[in-house]
């Protein structure tokens, strides 16, 4: 296997364990990798304006 693809299904099957052993708080982190995502971007947004503008400050 590739090591690549191995790593792919550790992170499946912690993602799982997470869920069923604490639901609860699988919840709080499924939603706080959601705003990590949304900021990266909104960033990202930011910069290609910025670079749009000419680069200026």
């Amino acid at each position: 296997m590739q090591p690549k693809k191995i790593a792919l299904y550790v992170v499946i099957v912690f993602v799982l364990y997470v869920i069923i052993t604490d639901p609860k708080n699988a919840a709080d982190y499924v939603q706080i990798g959601f705003e990590g995502i949304s900021s990266a971007a909104k960033s990202i947004g930011d910069f290609m304006t910025w670079i749009a503008d000419g680069a200026h400050n």
